[in-house]
């Protein structure tokens, strides 16, 4: 079965150790032959800027982006995704895709200008914040819990005109909400699992789980295990209760996975890495239908892409 995962740090590695290479090196989670191996079909590789290499500027998620074009969809094999026609007559799953994403709007620095850049250079999924405050909103772990700036409800009102989707994991439950008002398009959680199962300030209310149903928007399960147990040693078996608990809310058309590898420092039992996938499809299987399973792995997601990537037909 092939895989659509929607979150992996490994840029922000590659940037900070210039010296690894995307096809087998032991310092990754994700790379090129774990990929083939896994069934991988898409990977999203978030461009995120750790406040350890200094205040966050345009100049690193420039340097991220010219990281993926040459490394990954370049001598690493992968095809770019950018647009919905590069979906439309796949039959299933292409071989081996990747997408770009920004996790924490801070390296804009405040210039909308810079958002039309990335959107012009590829990426096609913008995170809003990472936990704490920036310019445009408050993060999850921003004690105050504020939503939007004026200048980040400039934002959102550009991603509505672009066609600039939205990921609202790391968005304080403020920001969430209001987000659900501003945007004209489903958004998603593409790192987040049920708060009702693990009680991770990072992962999602009921309430919040049921409005990204409601909007057909995607929620994907990460495989951080702070996020999947409250304690104990987490297994990959351990995730079976944030699906359970997704569906029984309604959202088997909305689940996804977003892994979070290489932005984690502790791993799942049995679910360490990308080629791993294939041993979590057969438990995944062993306890739901296959049209369910397939559908989490990759369909859904796809489903999602093909509705709401932008048009090329219709870029502004």
């Amino acid at each position: 079965m092939k895989v659509a995962d929607f979150h992996c740090d490994v840029l922000s590695k590659m940037q900070a150790l210039p010296d690894i290479l995307f096809e087998d090196d032991h310092r990754l989670d994700v790379t090129a032959e774990r990929l083939l191996a896994g069934g991988v079909g898409l990977q999203c590789f978030a461009i995120y800027l750790s406040a350890a290499r200094g205040r966050p500027s345009f100049e690193s998620v420039l340097g991220q982006i010219v990281l993926f074009r040459d490394k990954i969809a370049g001598s690493g094999g992968l095809q770019w995704l950018r647009w919905r026609e590069e979906l439309e007559n796949q039959i299933s799953m292409p071989p081996s895709w990747g997408m770009l994403s920004l996790e924490g709007v801070d390296g804009l620095e405040g210039n909308l200008f810079y958002a039309e850049l990335c959107f012009e250079l590829g990426v096609r999924f913008l995170g809003v914040t990472w936990n704490y405050a920036n310019w445009a909103a408050d993060g999850v772990l921003e004690k105050r819990n504020g939503g939007f700036t004026e200048k980040g409800r400039e934002l959102v009102e550009w991603c509505n005109h672009s066609g600039m989707l939205l990921d609202v994991s790391h968005l304080s439950p403020a920001g969430f909400w209001e987000l659900k008002e501003l945007s004209k398009r489903p958004f998603i959680a593409s790192h987040s699992n049920a708060a009702a199962i693990c009680k991770h300030p990072r992962n999602l209310s009921d309430e919040q789980i049921k409005a990204l149903i409601a909007m057909d928007g995607r929620i994907g399960l990460t495989f951080f295990p702070s996020f999947v147990c409250d304690e104990g040693t987490a297994k990959a078996e351990d995730l079976l209760k944030h699906i359970d608990h997704v569906c029984s809310l309604g959202g088997d058309k909305q689940l996804m996975f977003g892994s979070d590898f290489d932005g984690i420092d502790s791993w799942l039992e049995n679910l360490e890495h990308p080629g791993k996938y294939p041993e979590f499809a057969e438990l995944l299987l062993a306890h739901y239908p296959e049209d369910s399973v397939k559908g989490w792995l990759s369909g859904n997601a796809v489903s999602y892409l093909k509705l709401h990537l932008p048009s090329k037909a219709s870029k502004p």
